[in-house]
């Protein structure tokens, strides 16, 4: 058993990936309850629904859970970067009959903050989970005080050298085929990390600039199996491989290769218990999850989603979105009328690129088949 589990308590570390926008308690509850690690996603949920989501996997379990939160720099308003957005996206607003001058500005998703810990305190997760790097090292020691796992997410061997510089209990290493938005945090121009000091020009409260299209390298991106040997090399914590993990087979090779544990996400979006649209997973469970790209189009960060029509039409990477996560505002009323409507045409279709073992069952079956990669 390695140290990790030990502290956890468990023999085995599979971990449910938080899906924000599609799950909450529920599909958390089921995964711990067939002997994995439930996850809930925070970063889109109000004070009430995280207070009541945390009360219900506190009483609903007694095996540890996770709960994830985004650790961004919130971006200054820039109103000529907005105005370029809805100038590329008014015709669309022109074709479905919306106004976009009635849509107003917002984020959408929060970081992590001493308001959002005053709430998660009383609760004690077992363990927290970040991406995009970590939060300010105030913040830090407050979740380690209260006794949790802090895990987060690299995307490179400096980002996960860095966080194990911070005294991360672990390491999701995050290959490029992973559904969702890419963890990466580290400034592409930044030397070699090799210590705790963040890159000349960094936000030392967390390691790095915000990236978005404009300035995130996404050819330091490696995928899962390039990735996962290089960070078990490199630091001494627990390092978990995230991204492409479909099916027992992908624990197998996961571990084979050094990985403590695997954290799976797009094998749960079609489970039973799963909140996902319709849309969402009829394309999914459809060749269409064939073809997916990275695109900043639905928030301003790299995200993994299968490709529809207003990535085909606008560009996955187009540089008028805004800086996350401002970019989701403008396309909001775009996606609600076209889902209306059946269709997932400005939808994000979050994906990761193995979607055959996205399948129409309960979470726990799904559960119990990926931890047969652990054998007994």
């Amino acid at each position: 058993m390695n140290t990790l589990a030990q502290r956890l308590n468990v023999d085995r570390l599979l971990l449910q990936a938080p899906m924000a926008g599609s799950q909450g308690s529920a599909l958390a509850l089921a995964v711990c309850a067939a002997g994995g690690i439930g996850a809930l996603p925070a970063a889109m949920l109000s004070p009430e629904a995280l207070t009541q989501e945390l009360q219900t996997l506190s009483t609903g379990t007694d095996r540890p859970w996770n709960v994830n939160f985004f650790c961004h720099t919130p971006p200054l308003p820039d109103p000529a970067r907005e105005a370029r957005w809805r100038e590329a996206l008014s015709p669309y607003y022109a074709e479905a009959g919306l106004d976009i001058n009635a849509v107003p500005a917002g984020a959408g998703r929060v970081p992590f903050s001493h308001a959002v810990a005053d709430l998660v305190e009383p609760f004690r997760p077992p363990i927290v989970s970040f991406h995009f790097g970590l939060p300010a090292p105030d913040l830090l020691a407050r979740v380690k005080g209260w006794g949790s796992v802090v895990l987060s997410s690299a995307t490179t061997v400096d980002e996960a050298l860095w966080l194990q510089a911070q005294g991360v209990d672990g390491v999701i290493a995050q290959g490029v085929e992973a559904g969702g938005h890419r963890g990466m945090f580290l400034s592409p121009h930044a030397p070699p990390l090799r210590g705790s000091l963040p890159p000349e020009g960094a936000d030392p409260a967390w390691g790095g600039p915000a990236p978005d299209h404009l300035t995130a390298d996404l050819t330091t991106q490696m995928g899962t199996f390039a990735l996962l040997p290089q960070v078990v090399a490199a630091v001494n914590v627990p390092v978990i491989a995230a991204g492409g993990i479909a099916d027992a087979a992908g624990v197998r090779a996961a571990r084979a290769l050094g990985a403590a544990g695997v954290q799976v996400g797009t094998a749960y979006l079609c489970s039973d218990e799963a909140t996902t649209s319709a849309v969402h997973r009829a394309a999914l469970q459809s060749e269409a999850s064939r073809h997916t790209t990275l695109t900043t189009l639905f928030s301003g960060r790299p995200a993994r989603g299968i490709v529809n029509r207003v990535m085909r039409e606008l560009g996955p990477l187009n540089p008028a979105a805004p800086a996350f996560p401002t970019a989701t505002a403008a396309i909001a009323p775009l996606r609600t009328y076209w889902e209306k409507r059946e269709s997932g045409d400005f939808s994000p279709l979050w994906s990761g690129q193995n979607a055959s073992g996205c399948r129409s069952l309960p979470a726990g079956e799904i559960t119990r088949q990926l931890l047969l990669g652990f054998g007994v």
